[in-house]
């Protein structure tokens, strides 16, 4: 099933962990619309402004798989199919994950965006959300690690 054009619901619901735990990740009617929401307002965007494949290393999860993964928020927006984490490293191309994030910064409605550790020059994936509501908070954050704990920072690029 496709959630865009260029996006499947297999692409968004896959886990390793889900598979190796026995977990259904099916996400529900309502899941689904905000998936297709997320797709079009985010995910579209981002791959025909690239013109290339964009990867996703994680999106929707139900909330039996988001509660076994460690370190996962219990309010996360994944659950709700309204986040996606992509991640470049790897591909064929040369598009980083600094290049996606900067561009959704730049030019996206987005709910929340957030560089997700690696270093100054290029994050190790960028996670991005928009809220189903429209209410969309631009809120753009750092996170790092302290620790075993994940540290939020106001993003200064």
């Amino acid at each position: 099933m496709n959630l865009s054009e260029h996006l499947t619901l297999a692409e968004v619901i896959r886990s390793d962990s889900a598979k190796r735990k026995g977990i259904n990740n099916q996400p529900t009617e309502e899941h689904l619309k905000n998936l297709k929401l997320l797709a079009e307002k985010i995910f579209e965007p981002i791959r025909k402004h690239f013109g290339v494949p964009i990867y996703i290393s994680s999106g929707y999860r139900s909330k039996e798989l988001n509660s076994s993964i460690a370190g996962s928020s219990l309010t996360s927006q994944h659950c709700q199919g309204e986040a996606l984490d992509i991640d470049m490293d790897g591909s064929a191309n040369s598009i980083t994950n600094a290049d996606v994030f900067n561009f959704i910064k730049d030019h996206l409605e987005f709910d929340q965006l957030i560089w997700e550790f690696g270093f100054n020059i290029n994050p190790d994936w960028v996670h991005v959300s928009y809220e189903s509501t429209g209410k969309q908070r631009k809120q753009v954050l750092k996170s790092t690690k302290s620790g075993s704990k994940n540290v939020y920072t106001s993003y200064k690029g």
